[in-house]
């Protein structure tokens, strides 16, 4: 499973932007990958130690915990990266059942 954690906060434009990229970037991924792909949204509202890492760059989007994207996410790079990372996932899962 692939995690793509979006960070955030709440009444923020770029924030919602991203989303609305993520979602249409992941909707465009064919089924087998998509399915692969878990999106948490978490606010640094929320936890004083993501608004001490991030307030400055958000919306933030991290791909199994690994900072991808700050400010404007690009579509071609994120489809490219889950693409990735789900193909990634898929061969560490067969080598395992091996």
């Amino acid at each position: 499973m692939t995690t793509l954690t979006l960070i955030g906060k709440p009444d923020c434009h770029l924030c919602d932007v991203a989303s609305e990229v993520i979602d249409a970037v992941v909707a465009e991924l064919p089924d087998a990958a998509a399915e692969q792909i878990e999106i948490a949204e978490v606010s640094i509202a929320d936890d004083p130690a993501l608004y001490e890492l991030w307030w400055e760059k958000i919306p933030v989007v991290l791909i199994d915990g690994e900072h991808h994207a700050h400010w404007r996410v690009s579509p071609d790079r994120l489809r490219l990266a889950l693409e990735e990372s789900v193909r990634a996932v898929a061969l560490s899962d067969q080598k395992e059942s091996r």
